[in-house]
Order: structure tokens, then sequence, then C-alpha cells
């Protein structure tokens, strides 16, 4: 017998939507299983949020399918896809409490009273609203609408809940609190959601895989852990996580692949795709992959670099490198020996090969 977590809940197949001369969505595939949490993740106007309205019903597919349950969504309306959604304004309405607002959607079901009434309760005890049940939306912080917009989505017992930048509108310190109590809530009631955010810790807070999107397409999906450690392409590498990009050229070819950045720093190309001499490549490195030291490095030998800009972040130090034709930003914890440096200091880079990514300079997304 299969887990109900193994089942599939929607599947995405070969969808596209365009907008006169605007593909906004190009062939796009998707499965989420039962249960599970998946985030789009993506700069703006990427297509997310236009493919979340696709599923939602809100707007119409030029082509291919999505099936909710094996249920063709098609010729579905909306209101009876049995999903719910809740958006970055939160879209309460103004003149109903907070126990109208989380009825709403029951009330247009022609749900009985005594069911709208149990209902409400169930999730104003759930998203912790309690006493806040004759509260107008103006009366409200912007976490607590934010509870309310999503108790009013889970009061109709949706088999799906779409989020669309549903935390985006709060400040940090409370959108990362949510994010957290979003994550856990969503896991113990198990309800399949997706997320439409472009936030990276966002999504790797929140779901258990992430799609990453741009112009239209889903380049990756994957863990967030397989997204950030095993990037297919230039631009997740780019946009997950804080890459820094330099200009370089294959300098010996054989047993062992050596690039040569044009900034001076020579090392090994880790699993680099099939390079040829003199071929220019770019070569990515994350923030927290550098290392400073006083001294020459084996990649960094001479020629040392200066200090431009060192800033404490709390648990981190910025620095920012200026390597003559580049410039390197680097991430370290506070307490490591890095932190010492400071502007105008003379540094070298230390950088672990097997944490670089090499790609052909004319290789696009």
């Amino acid at each position: 017998m299969s887990n109900e977590r193994d089942e599939v809940e929607l599947r995405v197949e070969g969808v596209n939507k365009t907008f006169g001369s605007v593909h906004a969505v190009r062939d796009c595939h998707l499965t989420v299983r039962r249960g599970e949490m998946v985030a789009l993740l993506g700069p703006s106007g990427c297509g997310k949020t236009t493919l979340l309205n696709v599923i939602a019903g809100f707007e119409s597919c030029n082509s291919g399918d999505l099936w909710l349950r094996g249920v063709s969504l098609r010729d579905i309306p909306p209101n009876h896809r049995n999903i719910g959604i809740v958006f970055q304004s939160y879209a309460l309405f103004p003149h109903m409490t907070t126990a109208g607002n989380i009825g709403y959607g029951l009330r247009i079901r022609r749900a009985p009273s005594r069911v709208i009434r149990e209902r409400v309760a169930e999730v104003i005890d759930l998203l912790k609203l309690n006493g806040l049940e004759n509260r107008y939306p103006s009366e409200l912080s912007g976490g607590q609408q934010q509870r309310v917009a999503v108790a009013r989505a889970l009061a109709v017992r949706p088999v799906m809940l779409l989020l669309d930048e549903a935390l985006s509108a709060l400040d940090k310190n409370l959108r990362e609190q949510m994010q957290v109590e979003l994550s856990i809530l969503l896991r113990q009631l198990g309800i399949t959601t997706i997320i439409v955010t472009h936030d990276q810790r966002e999504a790797f807070t929140i779901a258990d895989r992430i799609a990453v999107m741009s112009d239209g397409q889903i380049l990756q999906i994957g863990t967030p852990q397989e997204i950030y450690s095993d990037p297919k392409s230039s631009f997740v590498l780019e946009f997950v996580g804080s890459a820094n990009v330099l200009k370089g050229v294959i300098d010996t070819v054989g047993s062992e692949i050596v690039v040569r950045a044009d900034c001076g720093l020579t090392m090994p190309a880790p699993e680099a795709p099939p390079l040829n001499l003199g071929e220019r490549v770019n070569i990515y490195v994350r923030a927290e992959d550098i290392v400073l030291s006083s001294r020459p490095t084996p990649v960094h030998k001479s020629d040392p670099g200066i200090v431009s800009l060192a800033r404490f972040m709390g648990a981190t130090q910025r620095h920012a490198i200026d390597l003559g034709s580049e410039q390197v930003v680097l991430d370290s914890r506070s307490s490591e020996a890095s932190a010492q440096f400071k502007v105008g200091n003379r540094v070298f880079i230390d950088i672990a090969p097997e944490r670089c990514y090499v790609l052909p300079a004319s290789q696009v997304s």
C-alpha cells in the first residue's frame, strides 16, 4: 500500500500562458506530492504568480493541462477547485470582523450555521487568534491580519493552499517569525502548499522542494540543499545564495583542468563541463566559501588584494576585496580570524577549488 505522502496531489504538464506578445509561462511541468510544500522562487516578472493564478483558476492556460488529484482543472472554475489562496495584500473585507472574514468562504458555500461556527472557532484556536474575533482588520497588526487571511483559507478545508507573496508585506523580524510558524503549522496539518516568493530565505525555511523560475520557465526543481549545492545553470547559481563571478580562462587541460582568473587566482576546475585550452570561463564562488589570509595561498600566490569594505553584520562579518580587475565579497563568522582585517589591509584570497563552479562564459541560463 502506497504512502499518502507519495501520492500525486497536483500535476502540471506543458502549461503555457501568454498575454499578447508576452510569454509569461513557458512549457511548465511540475508535480507536487500530497502534503508537500513547494516554493516557486524567482525574481519579479519571472512568471511565478501567473503560474499560481493558472493553478488557482484565475487565469486560463493557452496550452497544456493540470490535474488536481487526477481530475483535470481546465474546465473547472476557481470556486469549484477547493483550493485556498492567501494574497500578498491579504484581501480582508474591512467591514467584517475577524470571525466574519474567516467564515466568509463557508457562507458563500452555503454551509450550515453550526458548521460555520465550529470551523471558525477551530481555526481561530489553530492560528492563535483568540480574543480577536470581533476586531476589524484596521484594528489588527500586520501579523494578525496575515493569520486571519490564512485562517480564512483553511476554514473551507481546501485540498491545497496557495500563498502568493503572503508574507512580503511584513517587516523583516515578523516575516521570519511567520515563516517558521507557517512552516510548522502547515506540516502539522499535512496540507499541500505552493508558495510564491522572491525571497530565497523564505523558500528555504518553508519549502520541501523549490522550483526556480526565470523568464516563464522552471529551470530547476529540487530540495533546498540540492538547489544550493548542485545548481544546474548560471542563473540558479547567481540567484540562490550570494555568488561572486570571476572571469577567467582555461590555462591547462589534461588529467587536471586548471583555470586562471583574470585577477590572478589559479586553481583546478572542479567537475567542470568539457572545456578547451584558452576557452573563456566564469568562475563562481559563494561569499561564505572565501577566506582571507595575510599570506599567499595556493590559489592566490601574488599581487595581494586590498580590503575596500569591512562591516560587522551581527553573526557575520562582510568584506569586499579589490583584486584589481575584479572585486569579491565574502561573509565570515564574526569570531573567525578574517574578521581582523580592516579597510586598506593587503590580503590574499583562499578558496577551496571544490567549492567553486566553472562554466563556459558563452553559456546562458
